[in-house]
């Protein structure tokens, strides 16, 4: 039997990485402690975790509680199992998943630890129940934890516990973990559920558990129940129990007994319910390893290997710079492989050096720490791209190597080569334990991969500088072209606004009566801040509303007639129908495509002219309804160049900066719309005809 110095399985215990219990779990008791916890609250905690709504549908839905045939949701399901099984079901998945995920226990048969489990789990929760003991769910859980330890142990020291975990959960059990390891696991347990910040009194159940029961008659009632269905779970169902068994909790022999004989069929329901296979398993059966295939055990690490390794090329992918990228990797490497302490060296430019580049606050001392590799096991490493052990005291090291082994103050270095391409880009190096090599080793695959997929990420994130570069610049350039569209787009809206300003004036010095000048200035400063909001998205656009199309069109002829926009040579009128033209839209925008369109035309009739404004009524396209509306002016037309890229962004030979984008943004207008918008133009004139879908259709009379 191997055997441990008294602190070293309590360090292995500190430095491991054992799973955390999920938050689930911690909520649900949370919920327990209220006696008003009901359906739709348990609803509302299983809704956000897929794998518990799974749990509960599937055993809802099974044949023991399922008669009508049709499939439950999760509502219904609940309400079928009730809230107490619901409880039960939800603490003990959340165990099963906790312990799944402990080290070292994938080759080992866990169904009796978990018929002993479930066994002290129901017991704990029907004593409970009989001696009124409020927070039920508790003592259930209790029970359920109170052999942890034992999953801890066997995580941390499989070389010295992998035997003794086989034993039968009794009194001796915790006399021979004592001497060969210097720790019993009810310490292990409660240990761990403390690192948990469970409560306190859970990790004093499971750490006295195995107490005489004289020394736990005084003690706090979870401790007590915990202790006697311990008691209770040595003893197989149908056999005679101690007389006084029940004195601890203050119950008599005939109610102890009774619980004690009915809980073996509750244990095998709730095993029914996680999927754990209790059937002919002999209840004297110690917890024997289970002779797997080796070479089915190679594929399944290799299938995880590779997983793994995939996902760590996106994770690596992800990071946004180079610094980040390095403290990924180091995060990364001490979640998968407990390497905490651990420091990245690149190679040099010359390849001559390493040279310390992420060393994380505990190791400072070593940042632009140099190591030659002109010969070394850290050289070798490099050159030969091998997983590579440095263990303190051996002949062979060089100085650097062991001023690395001081600065990590510990007895091994474990390096790791980074390698992209078939091309080593530097090395991992972490301080381990010695007992870890033989781990370690048997991971060298995954290692391996790990370090590849580093490499991998280095190498891209160099070659991506440009790229990013690149992509800046476009952006840049992105933002320039909408900040082009801002002023084209406010500057409608400011013209119309200063020209109504001097019709004020006017009125004012001829002492006239105001009309709706003012209210019109309001609804153009409203669109002033509307288009920019539009274009800077610092707010959802409002709701479509309905609007009567024909109003927008008569509101904006009336406007360029009074606004001095237009020049005396020209003229504008709008033909329109009585009926209202009906469609789902904001009146701003309808002003934004009408008002640049005629701005256009007014442009183009620099020697004077006409502009019509023309509802044409309802038009069929695709089998939808449009509105066919016509912004037409008789003006000398535009040359074919500029009609091959009419709704383009381009630049035009018109004075101003920002020439040239009004109809690209109508374009975008009217496609947001659902519509379309074409051109026809010769030297008799050029006709804009926009199709607008209608809401309710009615035809020009």
């Amino acid at each position: 039997m191997n055997s441990a110095r008294p602190e070293d399985i309590k360090n292995r215990l500190l430095v491991a990485r054992l799973p955390t219990m999920p938050q689930i779990l911690i909520k649900l008791i949370e919920l327990c402690q209220s006696d008003e916890t009901g359906v739709v609250e348990l609803a509302k905690l299983i809704s956000n975790d897929a794998g518990m709504t799974s749990r509960v549908l599937r055993v809802a839905n099974s044949a023991a509680y399922q008669r009508s045939g049709r499939q439950l949701g999760l509502p219904q399901a609940l309400t079928t199992l009730g809230s107490d099984l619901v409880k039960s079901l939800l603490i003990s998945e959340s165990v099963f998943q906790t312990f799944s995920g402990f080290p070292h226990t994938g080759s080992t048969d866990l169904r009796p630890f978990w018929k002993h489990s479930l066994t002290a789990a129901v017991l704990a929760r029907d004593l409970a129940k009989a001696t009124r003991y409020p927070q039920v769910e508790e003592a259930y859980l209790a029970g359920l934890l109170h052999d942890v330890g034992r999953l801890a142990l066997l995580a941390v020291a499989p070389d010295i516990y992998s035997t003794t975990f086989q034993n039968a959960d009794d009194d001796y059990l915790c006399a021979a973990e004592q001497q060969d390891m210097h720790i019993t696991h009810t310490e292990a347990g409660a240990w761990l559920i403390e690192r948990w910040e469970m409560d306190s009194f859970l990790a004093d159940a499971v750490l006295y558990h195995h107490e005489a029961p004289a020394r736990v008659m005084s003690a706090h009632p979870l401790i007590r129940l915990v202790h006697l269905s311990h008691l209770l779970s040595e003893h197989q169902p149908g056999t005679r129990l101690p007389a006084g068994i029940g004195a601890v909790c203050e119950l008599s022999d005939a109610a102890v007994l009774e619980i004690h004989q009915g809980c073996e069929a509750q244990v095998m329901l709730a095993a029914e319910q996680l999927a754990i296979d209790l059937a002919g398993l002999d209840e004297t059966q110690a917890l024997a390893p289970v002779m797997a295939n080796p070479m089915q055990q190679r594929l399944t690490e290799e299938i995880r290997n590779r997983t793994l390794a995939a996902e760590l090329g996106q994770v690596f992918a992800r990071q946004n710079d180079g610094t980040q990228l390095l403290d990924s990797v180091r995060q990364n490497a001490r979640i998968l492989f407990d390497l905490d302490d651990s420091a990245l060296f690149l190679v040099s430019g010359n390849g001559r050096s390493l040279m310390a580049v992420s060393v994380g606050e505990q190791r400072q001392r070593l940042a632009n720490f140099s190591v030659s590799l002109a010969g070394g096991g850290i050289a070798d490493a490099v050159t030969k791209k091998n997983l590579a052990f440095l263990e303190r005291g051996r002949s062979s090291l060089n100085l650097a190597e062991e001023q690395l082994l001081r600065a990590f103050n510990t007895p091994c270095l474990l390096c790791l080569p980074l390698v992209a391409d078939g091309r080593s880009l530097g090395l991992l190096i972490a301080g381990i334990e010695s007992w870890r090599v033989t781990q370690l080793q048997s991971q060298e695959k995954f290692l391996l991969a790990f370090g590849t997929q580093a490499a991998n990420a280095m190498a891209a994130a160099t070659k991506g500088r440009a790229e990013i570069e690149q992509r800046i610049a476009t952006l840049q350039e992105e933002h320039l072209k909408s900040s082009r569209k801002i002023v084209h787009e406010v500057n409608n809206p400011l013209s119309i606004i200063k020209n109504y300003l001097g019709v004020l004036d006017d009125k004012l010095a001829r002492k006239e009566p105001l009309g709706s000048e003012l209210t019109i200035l309001n609804e153009e400063i409203d669109r002033v801040g509307s288009i920019i909001k539009e274009f800077a998205r610092v707010a959802p656009p409002a709701p479509d509303a309905t609007i009567n199309i024909n109003q927008v069109v008569s509101d904006i002829v009336r406007l360029f007639r009074e606004s001095r926009f237009l020049p005396p040579t020209v003229q504008i009128s709008a033909l329109l129908p009585e009926e209202p033209s009906e469609i789902s839209c904001s009146t701003g925008i309808v002003k934004q495509i009408f008002v640049n369109l005629i701005k256009n035309s007014v442009e183009a009739l620099s020697k004077g002219g006409r502009i019509e404004i023309v509802n044409n009524g309802i038009t069929l396209r695709g089998g939808a309804e449009y509105f066919s509306l016509l912004v037409k002016d008789n003006g000398p037309g535009m040359p074919n160049d500029v009609m091959a890229k009419l709704f383009s962004p381009v630049r035009s030979t018109k004075a101003g900066d920002n020439r040239g984008l009004g109809l690209s943004i109508v374009h975008g207008l009217v496609q947001k719309l659902q519509g379309s918008i074409s051109c026809k133009s010769s030297e008799l004139g050029t006709a804009f005809e926009i199709l607008l879908p209608a809401k309710r259709a009615k035809s020009l009379i």
